[in-house]
C-alpha cells in the first residue's frame, strides 16, 4: 500500500479519514496524495430546453471556501513528515476519484453517515466501489487512527466479490499480525460458489497463516451483516475486508443487504472491494 489516495473534501469526516490514511503511509513508508475535489454538480441545473448551465459565481465562492480549507490541510501536512501532494478540481467527486485511482493501491473515503432527519448517503462510495479497480476503505467518523500492523478479519462467503476484495486486500494482510476468515454458513444460491476453506488456502500461498471461524446462520443470534459484526468485534481486529454489492445497489438500497448494514453501522474500517 504505498499509493494511498485520499478524499479531502471539507465534512465531519475529514479528521478520521485523514489520521487513517497518514497511519498507513507512515506504516509503508508510502506517499499519500490528497485529492480536493469542488463538487460541481451542486452548482449545475437545466434551463427549460434542458441545457445544462452553472452558477459560476457560487463556484467561485465555494471555490474561494475550499481553497482556504486547502491551506489548512497544507499546513497540517507539511507537519506529518511523510510524502504528500494535493491535486484540486472542480468536477463530480465520484469521477476524478475514480479518474486517480488507477495507480492507487488504496483510495480511503468516509463511511455514509446519517444527515438528521434523513438515512445514510451512499452515493460516492457506492459509484466508486462499484467501477473502481482499486480498493476502498471506508472510515468510521469515530476512528482516530488505524493499526495495519493489527488484527484482520476477512468476511468470506465464496463470491466473487469477496474473492476479488481478499486478492486486492494481500498487500495489506501481508503486514498483519493475525488473520482470521469468518464465513457466516447460509445456503448458497449459486452453486459454483468456492468453499470456506478456499479463502485460506489462497492466504497460504502467499505465506499467510489464517484462522478460519465458520458460523451457521441458524444457531446465530441477528442477521449474517449482525453476525460478522459481532464477530469481528469480539476478535479485537483494527479493521474488515469484505466484497461489496453482491447484488445491484438498486436492490441493496431498497432491500437492504450485507454491504449496506456494514457500511453504515460497522464501528471498525472497512477494506472493500467488488
Amino acid at each position: 500500500m504505498k499509493s494511498v489516495l485520499l478524499h479531502i473534501n471539507d465534512d465531519d469526516g475529514l479528521e478520521a479519514r485523514m489520521q487513517v490514511a497518514l497511519d498507513i503511509v507512515r506504516a509503508t513508508g508510502g506517499h499519500l496524495t490528497c485529492l480536493h475535489v469542488t463538487p460541481i454538480q451542486t452548482f449545475v441545473g437545466a434551463d427549460g430546453f434542458g441545457a445544462a448551465y452553472a452558477a459560476g459565481e457560487l463556484i467561485a465562492a465555494l471555490e474561494r471556501k475550499e481553497m482556504l480549507a486547502r491551506g489548512q490541510i497544507e499546513t497540517q501536512l507539511a507537519a506529518e513528515g511523510v510524502s504528500w501532494s494535493i491535486l484540486q478540481e472542480t468536477a463530480d467527486p465520484a469521477v476524478s476519484l475514480l479518474n486517480h485511482s488507477g495507480l492507487s493501491d488504496i483510495i480511503v473515503l468516509s463511511s455514509p453517515r446519517k444527515a438528521k432527519g434523513q438515512g445514510a448517503t451512499f452515493g460516492v462510495i457506492g459509484d466508486v466501489v462499484i467501477k473502481s479497480r482499486t480498493p476502498v476503505l471506508a472510515v468510521p467518523d469515530s476512528s482516530r487512527s488505524f493499526d495495519i500492523n493489527g488484527t484482520a478479519v476477512v468476511a468470506w462467503n465464496g463470491s466473487i466479490e469477496s474473492a476479488n476484495a481478499i486478492r486486492l486486500a494481500v498487500p495489506m494482510l501481508t503486514l498483519a499480525s493475525e488473520i482470521h476468515i469468518v464465513t457466516v454458513e447460509e445456503e448458497k444460491e449459486d452453486a459454483n460458489y468456492l468453499p470456506s476453506t478456499a479463502a485460506s488456502e489462497y492466504l497460504s500461498r502467499h505465506g499467510l497463516t489464517s484462522t478460519l471461524h465458520a458460523i451457521p446462520l441458524q444457531s446465530a443470534s441477528g442477521s449474517s451483516a449482525e453476525v460478522l459484526v459481532g464477530k469481528t468485534v469480539k476478535l479485537g481486529a483494527d479493521y474488515l475486508v469484505m466484497g461489496a454489492y453482491g447484488h445491484s445497489r438498486i436492490a441493496q438500497y431498497f432491500f437492504g443487504g450485507v454491504t449496506r448494514f456494514m457500511l453504515r453501522d460497522a464501528p471498525f474500517p472497512l477494506l472493500i472491494a467488488h
